[in-house]
């Protein structure tokens, strides 16, 4: 199957996923009321999704793989940010697990991209 549009990705499919639930925590107290912490979680989210589209956008392997290599280290960008949210209170346990849960399954699959597309 040949992927023609940057929608028709997996990665960039949970990455969207994960920036709505990014989304949904972050406009509600008491993160909401965190500005800096809220608007780094927020950029991190939207930095996955949209480096994951730009790549697709450059059409060559490399590029693309610069660009999912970015993508990935925004997903470790937010799940840091998630502890921080944890340890302050500003998320509970549960909404804590489904956000990290969602930004690994993204990094594992922008990973697997990433190795498709290794040059031998």
């Amino acid at each position: 199957m040949t992927i023609r549009r940057f929608e028709d990705l997996d990665s960039w499919k949970q990455a969207r996923l994960l920036t709505i639930k990014v989304y949904g925590v972050a406009k509600r107290d008491p993160l909401r009321s965190d500005w800096a912490l809220r608007d780094q979680m927020c950029r991190a989210s939207i930095s996955v999704m949209a480096n994951i589209a730009e790549g697709f956008g450059r059409k060559g392997k490399v590029e693309f793989s610069r660009f999912l290599t970015i993508a990935k280290a925004s997903c470790a960008e937010l799940q840091s940010h998630l502890y921080i949210a944890l340890d302050l209170g500003y998320v509970d346990q549960d909404q804590f697990k489904q956000m990290f849960t969602l930004a690994t399954r993204t990094e594992l699959l922008i990973a697997g991209m990433i190795r498709h597309l290794q040059i031998p």
